[in-house]
């Protein structure tokens, strides 16, 4: 096996429903099962007003509004950070037991984070803290260890290890970029999507049919993992075509420019500003040919900052056929200078 994990334990780990993944800095746990509503605390709803024009509920939290974008920061009683929640997006950021991610074959850096990437079953608004959804959500999530959005992101890395379903249908497991194209530049065909990866047809919300291509299986290109590890592992909806929709487009393209969520900065066709923006899975675009432009033909998962302090992200590239946060066919940074720092056009959150 050529991928392996790191892990630094300081208890003995028990196998949960058989599909755990350990992770280090403390032992974090991965299963499918979410917890039951009888093991949720109970949170009331309504919220009255805290000094400083915050919001306090009758759970303890406090809910500070912000803007860049505009957001609410949940802070618990002891004032530590529970969750972040973004206006129009389903994207949440939830505080949680630390873990690290890393992929040594390909890069020393590693990522470790206390933040666990969940989408909530609908978009954020201010005031959603006293509506029921969200109270029962929250409660539930913040005892959620079930992969999320970083955790599934490694499941398809280089040597990861192959998941199957009860059925036997692969689901998760080391992925290419796509079959050998000696016409590519870069060695590697594009257009495989999960569904290329998995083996099956598909049939989308917006009418459109896909029959996958055998000699794509296994394979997902840099939107193709987006969709897959949004989409067909947590359930977003996608889209078959291009156009605007309540859904998840297929290209890089489209996601960046009609994709759903919020839109973290303008895309100028220069370098972006406002690194200061993201949080890790955020949807990062960029322009990836020969002569710089506004064109968007790439893109990827940001990570957050490494332990080298810059801004990591992880996608699929053709160069190192696949997805990876490793440093070949250039550092996968947001930083300095660089070939992906120079390419970085804009950044979404879903």
């Amino acid at each position: 096996m050529k991928y392996r994990r790191y892990l630094r334990t300081r208890a003995a780990l028990l196998s949960i429903a058989g599909f755990a993944m350990l992770v280090a800095a403390s032992t974090v746990t991965y299963v499918v099962a979410r917890p039951s509503p009888t093991d949720q605390p109970v949170l009331t709803l309504g919220a009255a007003k805290a000094s400083g024009g915050q919001a306090r509920g009758a759970s303890g939290y406090t809910y500070q509004r912000s803007t860049g974008p505009d957001r609410t920061e949940i802070i618990d009683s002891s004032g530590e950070p529970v969750a972040i929640m973004t206006d129009g997006a389903r994207t949440a950021h939830i505080d949680g037991p630390p873990r690290t991610f890393e992929e040594p074959r390909f890069t020393d850096a590693k990522i470790e984070t206390k933040m666990w990437v969940r989408l909530t079953p609908q978009a954020w608004h201010a005031g959603a803290e006293q509506e029921k959804w969200f109270i029962d959500w929250l409660a539930a999530a913040r005892k959620d260890r079930s992969p999320d959005v970083l955790a599934i992101a490694f499941e398809y890395v280089d040597g990861a290890p192959v998941k199957k379903d009860n059925q036997g249908q692969q689901y998760s497991g080391d992925a290419s970029f796509g079959p050998p194209d000696p016409a590519d530049p870069d060695g590697r065909q594009e257009r495989s999507d999960f569904y290329d990866y998995l083996g099956l047809p598909w049939s989308f919300l917006d009418g459109k049919a896909a029959v996958p291509e055998p000699q794509r299986a296994l394979a997902l290109d840099c939107s193709g993992y987006l969709r897959m590890v949004y989409g067909h592992r947590l359930g977003y909806p996608l889209l078959g075509t291009n156009t605007p929709g309540e859904g998840l487009p297929r290209r890089a393209y489209a996601m960046a420019e009609v994709g759903p969520g919020v839109q973290l900065m303008p895309n100028s066709g220069q370098r972006t500003r406002g690194i200061d923006r993201l949080l890790p899975g955020d949807l990062l675009f960029f322009n990836a040919q020969p002569i710089p432009n506004r064109q968007i033909d790439h893109s990827g998962i940001y990570l957050g900052i490494d332990d080298g302090g810059h801004h990591r992200f992880i996608s699929s590239r053709s160069q190192t056929d696949g997805p990876t946060m490793g440093d070949l066919s250039g550092e996968p940074l947001l930083d300095g200078v660089g070939y992906w720092p120079d390419r970085w056009l804009t950044a979404r959150r879903i």
